[in-house]
Protein backbone atom coordinates (compact mmCIF):
# COMPACT_ATOMS: atom_id res chain seq x y z
CA UNK A 1 0.00 0.00 0.00
CA UNK A 2 1.60 3.34 -0.86
CA UNK A 3 -0.30 6.59 0.58
CA UNK A 4 0.64 10.09 -1.77
CA UNK A 5 1.16 13.55 -1.42
CA UNK A 6 -0.15 13.59 2.42
CA UNK A 7 1.59 15.91 5.28
CA UNK A 8 3.17 15.23 8.42
CA UNK A 9 2.62 17.24 11.65
CA UNK A 10 4.58 20.53 11.45
CA UNK A 11 5.76 20.24 7.42
CA UNK A 12 4.04 21.08 4.21
CA UNK A 13 6.17 18.95 2.76
CA UNK A 14 4.08 16.14 0.54
CA UNK A 15 5.87 12.81 1.51
CA UNK A 16 4.31 9.05 0.00
CA UNK A 17 4.25 6.73 2.79
CA UNK A 18 4.85 3.06 1.74
CA UNK A 19 3.52 -0.09 3.60
CA UNK A 20 4.17 -3.67 3.86
CA UNK A 21 3.55 -6.77 5.47
CA UNK A 22 1.70 -4.27 8.64
CA UNK A 23 5.09 -2.26 8.55
CA UNK A 24 5.71 1.08 7.59
CA UNK A 25 8.70 0.22 4.98
CA UNK A 26 9.29 3.81 3.02
CA UNK A 27 8.75 7.76 4.06
CA UNK A 28 9.83 9.66 1.51
CA UNK A 29 9.56 13.01 -0.40
CA UNK A 30 10.08 11.26 -3.73
CA UNK A 31 7.89 9.04 -5.57
CA UNK A 32 8.18 5.28 -4.51
CA UNK A 33 9.40 3.57 -7.83
CA UNK A 34 9.22 -0.07 -9.11
CA UNK A 35 6.92 -1.10 -6.65
CA UNK A 36 4.33 -3.82 -7.03
CA UNK A 37 1.44 -2.23 -4.40
CA UNK A 38 -1.82 -2.84 -6.18
CA UNK A 39 -3.18 -0.31 -3.79
CA UNK A 40 -2.21 3.16 -3.88
CA UNK A 41 -4.18 5.67 -2.00
CA UNK A 42 -3.45 9.52 -3.56
CA UNK A 43 -4.58 12.50 -1.34
CA UNK A 44 -4.68 16.09 -2.01
CA UNK A 45 -2.12 17.71 0.86
CA UNK A 46 -4.59 16.02 4.14
CA UNK A 47 -2.27 15.09 7.51
CA UNK A 48 -0.53 12.23 8.71
CA UNK A 49 0.07 11.18 12.43
CA UNK A 50 0.17 7.97 14.23
CA UNK A 51 -2.56 6.08 15.23
CA UNK A 52 -3.03 7.87 18.82
CA UNK A 53 -2.44 5.65 22.16
CA UNK A 54 -5.42 6.37 24.82
CA UNK A 55 -3.35 5.18 28.19
CA UNK A 56 -6.56 4.84 30.29
CA UNK A 57 -9.87 3.73 29.30
CA UNK A 58 -12.30 1.09 31.09
CA UNK A 59 -13.84 -0.13 27.79
CA UNK A 60 -16.68 -1.41 29.29
CA UNK A 61 -17.82 1.50 30.95
CA UNK A 62 -18.38 3.96 27.66
CA UNK A 63 -21.94 3.26 27.47
CA UNK A 64 -22.72 5.53 30.45
CA UNK A 65 -23.62 9.00 30.28
CA UNK A 66 -21.77 11.60 32.20
CA UNK A 67 -22.61 10.66 35.74
CA UNK A 68 -22.27 14.00 38.84
CA UNK A 69 -23.82 17.27 39.17
CA UNK A 70 -21.15 19.20 41.40
CA UNK A 71 -17.75 18.96 42.89
CA UNK A 72 -16.62 16.35 44.51
CA UNK A 73 -13.05 15.78 47.22
CA UNK A 74 -12.24 12.51 45.51
CA UNK A 75 -13.38 9.57 43.73
CA UNK A 76 -14.67 7.68 46.68
CA UNK A 77 -16.97 10.65 47.49
CA UNK A 78 -18.09 10.85 43.88
CA UNK A 79 -18.24 6.69 43.24
CA UNK A 80 -20.69 6.80 46.71
CA UNK A 81 -22.50 9.62 45.03
CA UNK A 82 -23.48 8.79 42.01
CA UNK A 83 -24.56 4.87 43.40
CA UNK A 84 -26.75 6.69 45.07
CA UNK A 85 -28.35 9.48 43.07
CA UNK A 86 -27.99 7.51 39.88
CA UNK A 87 -28.28 3.89 40.85
CA UNK A 88 -31.31 3.58 38.14
CA UNK A 89 -29.50 4.80 35.39
CA UNK A 90 -26.40 2.11 36.91
CA UNK A 91 -28.63 -0.66 36.37
CA UNK A 92 -29.91 0.28 33.47
CA UNK A 93 -26.16 0.03 31.59
CA UNK A 94 -24.76 -2.80 33.57
CA UNK A 95 -27.63 -4.99 32.64
CA UNK A 96 -26.30 -4.93 28.64
CA UNK A 97 -23.34 -7.45 28.81
CA UNK A 98 -19.72 -6.65 29.06
CA UNK A 99 -19.08 -7.99 25.91
CA UNK A 100 -21.18 -5.67 23.98
CA UNK A 101 -19.80 -2.61 26.19
CA UNK A 102 -16.64 -3.67 25.62
CA UNK A 103 -17.08 -3.67 22.17
CA UNK A 104 -18.92 -0.47 21.78
CA UNK A 105 -15.77 1.10 23.67
CA UNK A 106 -13.34 -0.45 20.83
CA UNK A 107 -15.38 1.43 18.53
CA UNK A 108 -15.39 4.57 20.27
CA UNK A 109 -11.27 4.36 20.44
CA UNK A 110 -11.47 3.41 16.98
CA UNK A 111 -13.88 6.17 15.29
CA UNK A 112 -11.42 8.98 16.84
CA UNK A 113 -8.31 7.82 15.27
CA UNK A 114 -7.32 5.83 18.13
CA UNK A 115 -5.63 2.49 17.34
CA UNK A 116 -3.91 1.25 20.62
CA UNK A 117 -6.10 1.59 23.55
CA UNK A 118 -4.99 0.77 27.41
CA UNK A 119 -7.72 -0.79 29.18
CA UNK A 120 -7.80 -0.68 32.77
CA UNK A 121 -9.26 -3.68 34.75
CA UNK A 122 -10.27 -6.99 34.33
CA UNK A 123 -9.26 -8.55 31.24
CA UNK A 124 -12.08 -8.59 28.70
CA UNK A 125 -12.72 -11.52 26.71
CA UNK A 126 -13.79 -9.40 23.72
CA UNK A 127 -12.42 -9.29 20.09
CA UNK A 128 -9.62 -6.74 20.16
CA UNK A 129 -8.78 -7.28 16.44
CA UNK A 130 -9.89 -3.47 15.25
CA UNK A 131 -7.25 -1.78 17.06
CA UNK A 132 -4.70 -3.41 19.80
CA UNK A 133 -6.04 -3.44 23.43
CA UNK A 134 -2.99 -3.69 25.99
CA UNK A 135 -3.45 -5.26 28.44
CA UNK A 136 -0.36 -6.45 29.28
CA UNK A 137 0.31 -4.89 33.19
CA UNK A 138 -0.93 -5.56 36.52
CA UNK A 139 -3.87 -3.36 37.16
CA UNK A 140 -5.01 -2.57 40.21
CA UNK A 141 -7.93 -0.02 40.65
CA UNK A 142 -6.80 2.28 43.44
CA UNK A 143 -5.78 2.32 47.52
CA UNK A 144 -9.38 2.64 48.69
CA UNK A 145 -11.47 0.40 45.85
CA UNK A 146 -8.86 -2.71 45.73
CA UNK A 147 -9.37 -5.02 48.23
CA UNK A 148 -6.04 -6.03 49.43
CA UNK A 149 -4.14 -3.98 47.28
CA UNK A 150 -0.83 -4.09 49.54
CA UNK A 151 -0.88 -8.45 48.71
CA UNK A 152 -1.25 -7.19 45.08
CA UNK A 153 0.98 -4.53 44.87
CA UNK A 154 3.51 -7.03 46.07
CA UNK A 155 2.88 -9.92 43.73
CA UNK A 156 5.83 -11.72 43.14
CA UNK A 157 4.97 -13.59 40.41
CA UNK A 158 3.85 -10.39 38.68
CA UNK A 159 7.15 -8.85 39.78
CA UNK A 160 7.92 -7.97 36.02
CA UNK A 161 4.52 -6.23 34.98
CA UNK A 162 4.48 -2.50 35.27
CA UNK A 163 1.35 -1.91 38.15
CA UNK A 164 -0.95 0.85 36.67
CA UNK A 165 -3.21 2.04 39.13
CA UNK A 166 -5.61 5.26 39.86
CA UNK A 167 -3.57 7.37 42.10
CA UNK A 168 -4.70 10.95 44.06
CA UNK A 169 -7.78 11.27 42.28
CA UNK A 170 -8.90 14.26 44.57
CA UNK A 171 -7.54 17.52 46.23
CA UNK A 172 -7.38 16.61 49.46
CA UNK A 173 -5.07 15.39 52.10
CA UNK A 174 -6.59 11.83 51.72
CA UNK A 175 -5.78 11.75 48.14
CA UNK A 176 -2.50 12.80 49.19
CA UNK A 177 -2.25 10.07 51.72
CA UNK A 178 -2.74 7.46 49.45
CA UNK A 179 0.03 8.08 47.16
CA UNK A 180 2.49 7.98 50.27
CA UNK A 181 0.99 4.63 51.08
CA UNK A 182 1.49 3.17 47.99
CA UNK A 183 5.01 4.30 47.50
CA UNK A 184 5.88 2.78 51.22
CA UNK A 185 4.27 -0.35 50.42
CA UNK A 186 5.70 -0.97 46.66
CA UNK A 187 8.35 -3.00 48.85
CA UNK A 188 9.13 -4.80 45.25
CA UNK A 189 9.77 -1.72 44.12
CA UNK A 190 7.91 -2.88 40.95
CA UNK A 191 7.38 0.18 38.15
CA UNK A 192 4.34 2.58 39.57
CA UNK A 193 2.34 4.23 36.65
CA UNK A 194 -0.01 6.47 38.23
CA UNK A 195 -3.38 7.51 37.00
CA UNK A 196 -4.87 11.02 37.48
CA UNK A 197 -2.35 11.83 40.24
CA UNK A 198 -4.44 15.45 40.75
CA UNK A 199 -2.69 15.16 44.18
CA UNK A 200 0.79 14.53 43.35
CA UNK A 201 3.64 16.33 44.75
CA UNK A 202 6.78 16.24 42.60
CA UNK A 203 8.85 14.14 45.47
CA UNK A 204 5.78 11.49 45.03
CA UNK A 205 6.01 11.69 40.77
CA UNK A 206 9.68 10.80 41.28
CA UNK A 207 8.47 7.32 42.35
CA UNK A 208 6.58 6.61 39.59
CA UNK A 209 7.75 5.52 35.64
CA UNK A 210 5.11 7.40 33.99
CA UNK A 211 1.78 9.09 34.78
CA UNK A 212 -1.38 9.42 32.81
CA UNK A 213 -3.56 12.49 32.96
CA UNK A 214 -6.57 12.62 32.25
CA UNK A 215 -7.97 16.00 32.29
CA UNK A 216 -11.45 16.29 31.14
CA UNK A 217 -12.39 13.70 33.55
CA UNK A 218 -10.25 15.17 36.83
CA UNK A 219 -12.19 19.16 35.30
CA UNK A 220 -15.08 17.29 35.71
CA UNK A 221 -14.94 15.46 39.07
CA UNK A 222 -12.88 17.62 40.89
CA UNK A 223 -12.85 21.17 38.86
CA UNK A 224 -9.10 20.44 39.27
CA UNK A 225 -6.73 18.58 37.41
CA UNK A 226 -2.65 17.27 38.16
CA UNK A 227 0.27 20.01 38.03
CA UNK A 228 1.73 18.32 34.82
CA UNK A 229 3.64 21.50 34.32
CA UNK A 230 5.85 20.47 37.43
CA UNK A 231 5.11 16.36 37.53
CA UNK A 232 6.57 16.25 34.12
CA UNK A 233 10.27 16.90 35.44
CA UNK A 234 10.27 13.89 37.07
CA UNK A 235 7.73 10.99 35.65
CA UNK A 236 6.87 10.52 31.74
CA UNK A 237 3.45 12.43 31.27
CA UNK A 238 0.86 9.64 29.49
CA UNK A 239 -2.80 10.73 28.01
CA UNK A 240 -6.14 8.93 28.50
CA UNK A 241 -9.72 9.65 28.37
CA UNK A 242 -11.03 7.52 31.28
CA UNK A 243 -14.98 6.56 30.77
CA UNK A 244 -17.62 8.20 29.31
CA UNK A 245 -18.72 8.22 33.41
CA UNK A 246 -16.76 11.35 33.41
CA UNK A 247 -16.07 12.70 30.46
CA UNK A 248 -16.97 12.93 26.44
CA UNK A 249 -15.92 10.24 24.55
CA UNK A 250 -14.15 11.83 21.78
CA UNK A 251 -10.03 12.21 22.53
CA UNK A 252 -10.27 15.15 20.50
CA UNK A 253 -12.37 17.61 22.42
CA UNK A 254 -9.80 16.02 25.73
CA UNK A 255 -6.68 17.59 23.97
CA UNK A 256 -8.15 19.98 23.22
CA UNK A 257 -8.95 20.86 26.95
CA UNK A 258 -5.71 19.64 27.85
CA UNK A 259 -3.65 22.14 25.51
CA UNK A 260 -5.97 25.20 27.25
CA UNK A 261 -4.45 24.58 30.58
CA UNK A 262 -0.91 25.72 29.43
CA UNK A 263 0.54 22.82 31.20
CA UNK A 264 2.70 21.24 28.69
CA UNK A 265 3.94 22.62 25.31
CA UNK A 266 2.16 21.24 21.91
CA UNK A 267 5.08 18.77 20.92
CA UNK A 268 4.91 17.85 24.36
CA UNK A 269 1.10 16.96 24.29
CA UNK A 270 1.50 15.42 20.90
CA UNK A 271 4.37 13.16 22.46
CA UNK A 272 1.88 11.81 25.37
CA UNK A 273 -0.05 10.01 22.55
CA UNK A 274 2.50 9.17 20.76
CA UNK A 275 6.21 8.11 21.47
CA UNK A 276 5.85 9.04 25.00
CA UNK A 277 3.49 6.30 25.31
CA UNK A 278 4.85 4.17 23.14
CA UNK A 279 8.04 4.23 24.95
CA UNK A 280 5.96 3.21 28.55
CA UNK A 281 4.42 0.56 26.84
CA UNK A 282 7.07 -0.91 24.87
CA UNK A 283 4.97 -0.64 21.82
CA UNK A 284 6.43 -1.23 18.18
CA UNK A 285 4.08 1.90 17.05
CA UNK A 286 3.24 6.25 17.89
CA UNK A 287 5.88 6.95 15.14
CA UNK A 288 5.78 7.58 11.37
CA UNK A 289 8.89 5.98 10.15
CA UNK A 290 10.40 2.69 8.28
CA UNK A 291 9.87 -0.16 10.57
CA UNK A 292 7.27 1.30 13.15
CA UNK A 293 4.12 -0.49 12.68
CA UNK A 294 1.27 0.87 10.33
CA UNK A 295 -0.67 2.96 12.82
CA UNK A 296 -1.73 5.81 10.54
CA UNK A 297 -4.67 8.62 10.21
CA UNK A 298 -4.84 10.13 7.41
CA UNK A 299 -7.50 13.46 8.06
CA UNK A 300 -8.89 16.75 6.35
CA UNK A 301 -6.28 19.22 7.11
CA UNK A 302 -7.88 23.14 7.65
CA UNK A 303 -6.28 25.93 6.14
CA UNK A 304 -4.27 23.59 3.92
CA UNK A 305 -1.00 24.36 6.78
CA UNK A 306 0.52 21.49 8.48
CA UNK A 307 0.73 22.57 12.45
CA UNK A 308 -0.24 21.99 16.03
CA UNK A 309 -3.64 24.58 15.10
CA UNK A 310 -4.76 22.20 13.00
CA UNK A 311 -3.46 18.77 14.65
CA UNK A 312 -5.55 19.26 17.75
CA UNK A 313 -8.54 20.84 15.36
CA UNK A 314 -9.02 17.35 14.56
CA UNK A 315 -12.57 16.13 14.87
CA UNK A 316 -14.00 12.61 14.19
CA UNK A 317 -15.93 13.24 11.07
CA UNK A 318 -12.34 15.17 9.75
CA UNK A 319 -11.04 11.62 9.90
CA UNK A 320 -10.32 9.66 6.11
CA UNK A 321 -8.56 6.83 6.67
CA UNK A 322 -7.49 4.69 9.85
CA UNK A 323 -4.74 2.23 8.81
CA UNK A 324 -3.98 -0.66 12.16
CA UNK A 325 -0.94 -2.55 11.44
CA UNK A 326 -1.44 -2.16 7.79
CA UNK A 327 -5.33 -2.97 7.79
CA UNK A 328 -7.54 -0.66 6.81
CA UNK A 329 -9.86 -0.45 10.07
CA UNK A 330 -12.19 2.74 8.86
CA UNK A 331 -12.42 5.28 5.85
CA UNK A 332 -14.39 8.26 4.68
CA UNK A 333 -17.00 7.61 1.47
CA UNK A 334 -14.62 9.89 -0.57
CA UNK A 335 -12.22 7.46 -0.87
CA UNK A 336 -14.70 4.76 -2.51
CA UNK A 337 -13.54 5.30 -5.75
CA UNK A 338 -9.90 4.26 -4.78
CA UNK A 339 -10.82 1.24 -2.75
CA UNK A 340 -12.09 -0.95 -5.73
CA UNK A 341 -10.13 -3.70 -4.67
CA UNK A 342 -11.46 -3.86 -1.04
CA UNK A 343 -14.18 -6.16 -0.11
CA UNK A 344 -16.88 -4.21 1.21
CA UNK A 345 -18.93 -6.96 2.61
CA UNK A 346 -16.61 -6.36 5.90
CA UNK A 347 -17.13 -3.18 6.55
CA UNK A 348 -20.44 -1.16 7.48
CA UNK A 349 -21.67 2.17 7.12
CA UNK A 350 -22.34 5.19 9.65
CA UNK A 351 -22.30 8.96 9.69
CA UNK A 352 -21.15 11.27 12.01
CA UNK A 353 -21.91 15.16 11.77
CA UNK A 354 -23.39 14.19 7.86
CA UNK A 355 -20.06 13.05 7.48
CA UNK A 356 -20.39 9.54 5.45
CA UNK A 357 -18.08 6.83 6.63
CA UNK A 358 -17.38 3.02 6.46
CA UNK A 359 -15.89 0.80 9.60
CA UNK A 360 -14.74 -2.74 9.99
CA UNK A 361 -17.52 -5.09 11.34
CA UNK A 362 -21.00 -4.85 12.07
CA UNK A 363 -21.36 -1.82 13.77
CA UNK A 364 -25.16 -1.29 13.26
CA UNK A 365 -25.81 -4.78 14.54
CA UNK A 366 -23.75 -4.10 17.43
CA UNK A 367 -26.22 -0.99 18.55
CA UNK A 368 -29.61 -2.77 17.65
CA UNK A 369 -28.00 -5.49 19.90
CA UNK A 370 -27.18 -2.70 22.68
CA UNK A 371 -30.67 -1.32 22.17
CA UNK A 372 -32.14 -4.02 22.88
CA UNK A 373 -30.77 -4.23 26.30
CA UNK A 374 -31.34 -0.70 26.95
CA UNK A 375 -32.86 1.58 24.25
CA UNK A 376 -32.21 4.90 25.92
CA UNK A 377 -28.44 4.40 24.89
CA UNK A 378 -27.28 7.91 23.12
CA UNK A 379 -24.53 6.87 20.23
CA UNK A 380 -22.48 9.71 19.08
CA UNK A 381 -22.84 8.35 15.67
CA UNK A 382 -26.14 7.62 13.02
CA UNK A 383 -26.76 5.20 10.56
CA UNK A 384 -28.76 6.88 8.41
CA UNK A 385 -28.20 9.36 6.73
CA UNK A 386 -29.28 12.98 8.84
CA UNK A 387 -31.82 15.19 7.13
Amino acid sequence: MILKNVKLIGSNDLVNIGISEGKITNVLSIALKNTTDSLRLSFDGVLAFPGLINSHDHLDFNLFPQLGDKTYNNYTEWGSYIHKKYKEEIAGILKIPTSLRARWGIYKNLLCGVTTVVNHGERLATENDLISVFEQCHCLHSVQFEKNWRLKLNKYDKRKLPVVIHAGEGDDWPSYYEIHQLIRWNLLKRKLIGIHAVAMSERQAKKFEALVWCPQSNIFLLNKTAKINLLKKHAAILFGTDSTLTSSWSIWEHLRLARETHEITDEELCNTVGTNASTVWQLPCGEIAPGKDADLVIANLAGGESNFNTFFGVNPKDILLVIHKGNIRLFDEKLLPQLKILNLDNFSKFYIKGACKYVQGDLPGLMEKIWEYNPSVDFPVSVERPP
